[in-house]
């Protein structure tokens, strides 16, 4: 398994279209109209219809889970703070950063932000904390 240490970076970069929010919204039976209703959503602060904040959230989990630390790591924990909304079809980077390793335990700690990949506005920001079974400490 690879090597771990504190900096390591990782990033992930994709834009939700329509269906991605509908198949979200059905799978997960979040179905607030600011999501799907283009009428509703344009009443609202946003001015149009967003993307669910877990769904950008999840290319964090796609990050932890498969490239850093990667394949086997577990999560702990999520922290995350929504900064800003996501629009359809809008580009966005997805970056973890390791910020600690245990060493009793084989737990890392990492920085978990999404921002806009065309402008670099914050999107959301956060911590993780997984547990990472083939690091040996």
């Amino acid at each position: 398994m690879p090597t771990l240490e504190i900096g390591q970076r990782a990033t992930l970069t994709r834009a939700f279209s329509e269906a991605d929010v509908r198949f979200f919204a059905e799978l997960s039976g979040d179905c607030n109209p600011v999501h799907l209703d283009p009428v509703y959503a344009a009443e609202t602060r946003f001015g149009e219809r967003i993307v669910h904040g877990i769904l950008v959230s999840s290319l964090l989990s796609a990050l932890l889970g498969h490239h850093l630390p990667g394949d086997g790591a577990i999560y702990l924990g999520q922290e995350l703070n929504f900064k800003a909304p996501v629009y359809l079809d809008i580009p966005v980077t997805a970056s973890v950063e390791i910020t600690a390793i245990r060493t009793d335990k084989p737990i890392v700690t990492l920085e978990t932000r999404c921002v806009d990949a065309e402008t670099d506005r914050l999107l959301i920001s956060g911590e993780a904390r997984m547990y990472v079974p083939w690091l040996h400490v």
